[in-house]
């Protein structure tokens, strides 16, 4: 299996994550929490990724 696409994906919700930290006092009021909560799910199943393919390593 091709874990290319699955890499660009986790590195991607972990940078989202960390610019959100970062900047989160240049982020206006209104798309702060929305933002959060899309940067927490996408950092979340970036979790599940890494277990699934953790836990099919030795089935492919």
């Amino acid at each position: 299996m091709d874990y290319t696409n699955i890499v660009i994906f986790i590195i991607l919700a972990f940078s989202l994550g960390a610019i959100m930290i970062m900047y989160r006092d240049r982020i206006p009021q209104r798309l702060r929490k929305g933002m959060a909560l899309i940067a927490v799910a996408f950092i979340l199943f970036a979790f599940y990724l890494i277990v699934y393919s953790f836990l099919n390593l030795g089935s492919s």
